[in-house]
This record gives C-alpha cells, structure tokens and sequence, in this order.
C-alpha cells in the first residue's frame, strides 16, 4: 500500500514538473490546466513578495547573521534542481583539503529518513530541536551512515571525499558550531546555501545551468526559480555549469546586467568512467560504444544523462525515469533487471547519485555500472584558483 501511494505520489510530482516547466509545449493544455497555471501564477507572486521582504529584514538587521568566526563558502542556486551542484562542491572540497584546510560540508540532506511527525513535534514543543546533535555522515576518517539516514548527495560526497568531514542537518549553523568545536574545521562549505541566510558566508557561489539558466523566470510554484533573477547580484562568483564552450554570450550579458562584480566561471560536466556497483570495477567509457544497456535515472535531468551515454555510443534500449531522489525498492531493480534481461541488454546504467541509492542484491545477470561524473573548468580557472588561494591565506 506504502509503495502504490508513493508510487502515484511521484507520477504526480513528475505531472507537474513537467506541466510547470512546460516540457511539451506542442500539446495544448486543457481549460483546467490553465486555470490550474493562472493559479500558480498567483501564488508566485505572494512568494516573491514574501523572499525578497526576508531579505530586506537581513539587509536592515531586523534578523542577524550568525556568524562563526571560520571561513564559510556558500554554493549553491537560483533555480531547484539540475544545476550539477554536488560536483562543484567536490571539487571545492577537495582543492581546500589540498591547500592544508580542515573541511566541513554543511548539508540540509534532502530526502534523507527523518524523525518521527512526534518526535520533530515534541522538540519543537521543548526546545530540543538546538540540543539534538547534527548527523555526522563522516568525521573526515570513517565514514559512520548510508544514504537513507544522510541523504544521497551527503553521503556520494563523504564517499568521494574521505578525509573532509560532512555534516547534516537543517540548522547548518548548529552543525557549524559542531565542525569547529568538535571535529576541528576551519573551514565550512554549506551545500545548497544561497537561500540559506542565517548563516553568513565570506564567499558566495552561484550555479547557473547554460541548458536551462532560468527556467520561464517564474518564482516557485509556477516556475523553477527559488528568488528572483536579480538576487544573483550577491553572488561573488558565478559558475555557468554544462557548458560546451560556445553560445553563452547573451547569458553572460543578462548574468552581467545584475552582478557587475563577480567573476564567472565556465565548466562542463566530464564523464570520468564507468564503475560496477557491486564489484567496484572501474572500466573506460570507450566501453559503451555499441553496448545495449538499459538507462536507470532518478534525477531532475533524466534527458541529459541519457543523452550523455548516446553520445558515448551507447544503445539504450529501455528507459526508466524516477523522480527526483526516489529511493529504490528491491523489487523495482529485480524488475529493471527482468526487464533489461528481455530486451537483450548487456548492462545497466544509470548516476552515480542514483548509485547511493540502490539496493545491494545477489542478482549478477545483468552487470550494473553507474558513470562517475567531475568538472572541467573551461575558462577562469585562474579566477577559481585565486578563489582558493584568498579563502586559504585570508
């Protein structure tokens, strides 16, 4: 009963994304889809008024900024989801490591296994939400939880990075205090932070997708964006992610017309290798090339991932799309290999962030590899250097 209710759950949510993203704009919509849209509209203009009047708030002083008295790196979006955020936190991580810092990721975890509805209800009621210490998903040693208790960005991050801590909880600054007291960090990278203000950062950091930078310029509901486009003045730097090199004139313009001081940072998303989930074989993405393989994707990108292993030569025979951060069952990846097995497919691929997400099995018919996915930074990489260095030396 639990897996049907979530199952039309997310075929809604897919519904919808797709309705409010306007995916098909060749089918017309229907009188009750207008009406249903006219009324996101107004909704989103009640969710302005109200982003931008807690921003002024901040900007008056009415509501502090804490701050902790370490250097804290904000990364972050205008839009939600599909900007390929996780990579550009990695490799911020990892050059800060490098450099001598002890790093600390600060994360919500999205989508990870929360309390109880009487738990979360009682800690409100008695003030004990400030005492319930943050999830700590690595010490920067061992890594100490898996995907459902950290959230699947949180944990593919403490996988990838073993000796940078990583952190979740909704009150980053209470896990702040806890990375710097406890685990010794001088250095906090809040993951998903641009909307994140209790929290003041020393350097901001902004993606924007060059496939879909703004979406239709709509504030959540009707549209994708989490603030208006102005706000990206109070980026320091903005990265354009999935780039190709070419065709972003104009949005490099519309992006300089709102921030005439942050350096802008081009890269694209580089697939590395494939990788067996289950042995941890690692194999050359020349691997693909005329393979049937069967294209597994939980993401808000589906279209983008598979495009990649076409690319690649692969032949995708079947296609399952999740919506974004659904958590496997153990019967839906027995029937995605059933199903890859019919179709005659060699293997199936999906993400690496959906990787965290499978359930280990004792199925070895059909070979599961997910892609391993990092940047390439394709132009200011001595602006993103000069990053590193100043938030090192400061």
């Amino acid at each position: 009963m639990k897996h049907r209710w979530k199952s039309r759950a997310e075929r809604l949510e897919r519904y919808l994304v797709g309705l409010i993203q306007e995916r098909q704009p060749s089918v017309p919509l229907s009188r009750g889809e207008r009406l249903f849209l006219g009324f996101l509209r107004a909704l989103s203009r009640v969710y302005r008024l109200l982003i931008q009047f807690r921003h002024l708030m901040y900007r008056k002083g009415l509501i502090r900024h804490d701050t902790l008295g370490c250097q804290v790196i904000s990364i972050g979006n205008l839009t939600v989801g599909g900007t390929g955020k996780t990579p550009v936190v990695e490799v911020f991580a990892r050059e800060l490591q490098k450099k001598g810092r002890r790093v600390a990721i600060l994360s919500r975890g999205y989508k990870k296994e929360e309390l109880s509805w009487g738990t979360r209800i009682a800690d409100r009621l008695f003030l004990r939400a400030r005492l319930r210490p943050p999830r700590i998903v690595s010490d920067g040693k061992t890594l100490l939880l898996d995907s459902a208790m950290s959230g699947d960005e949180p944990y593919m991050l403490a996988s990838n990075l073993p000796e940078v801590c990583v952190l979740v909880d909704r009150d980053r600054v209470k896990s702040g205090k806890y990375a710097i007291n406890k685990l010794g960090c001088d250095t906090l990278i809040l993951d998903d932070g641009f909307q994140y203000l209790a929290l003041k950062p020393r350097v901001q950091v902004v993606l924007v997708d060059r496939t879909n930078p703004f979406g239709n310029e709509h504030c959540l509901p009707r549209g994708i964006l989490r603030e208006p486009v102005k706000n990206i003045r109070r980026a320091d730097f903005i990265f354009i992610t999935k780039s190709n090199g070419t065709g972003i004139d104009d949005l490099k313009a519309k992006l300089r017309a709102y921030n005439q001081h942050a350096e802008m940072i081009e890269c694209k998303h580089c697939p590395r290798y494939v990788q067996n989930l289950y042995t941890a074989e690692k194999l050359p993405l020349e691997f693909l090339k005329d393979r049937r393989v069967v294209a597994v994707s939980g993401i808000a990108v589906p279209k983008g991932f598979e495009q990649e292993l076409e690319r690649m030569g692969a032949n995708i025979l079947k296609r399952f799309a999740f919506a974004d951060h659904h958590r496997y069952s153990q019967q839906e990846i027995i029937d995605i290999i059933n199903g890859a097995k019919l179709a005659g497919a060699e293997a199936i691929l999906t993400t690496e962030k959906d990787a965290v997400r499978f359930p280990r099995l004792d199925r070895r018919d059909v070979p599961v590899y997910f892609l391993r996915v990092d940047i390439e930074i394709l132009s200011g990489e001595e602006d993103f250097r000069s990053c590193i260095s100043r938030i090192c030396f400061q």
